[in-house]
């Protein structure tokens, strides 16, 4: 059980992670990676995350663990989406746009 619930950690991570890259990417709008902001680095980079997060899933072995499972890819996205909505990709941290600006 110790592994379902590691590699489903792990996969939710990734999946929750990929979810920006690849909307940049297939937006063409650029986003931080350890490979360059482009859109085209951050499609393939999503997409290779979606990938490698179904490959960890399958390899969860979640039929036999599905609660587990399940508690801990949710607590992957959710830890990955506070990461993202806080610190954000590269620690850049920016402002809401409502929010630049004011000085109170």
């Amino acid at each position: 059980m110790t592994q379902t619930i590691l590699l489903s950690f792990v996969a939710g991570l990734l999946a929750a992670n990929a979810t920006p890259h690849f909307v940049k990417g297939i937006t063409k709008e650029e986003f931080p990676t350890l490979f360059g902001p482009s859109p085209l680095v951050n499609l393939v980079a999503g997409w290779f995350m979606y990938v490698l997060a179904a490959v960890l899933t399958i390899m969860a072995d979640v039929v036999a663990h599905p609660v587990a499972a399940l508690a801990a890819g949710a607590v992957g996205v959710l830890g990955m989406g506070v990461f993202h909505a806080h610190i954000g990709a590269a620690g850049l941290g920016r402002q809401p746009r409502a929010a630049r600006g004011r000085t109170t």
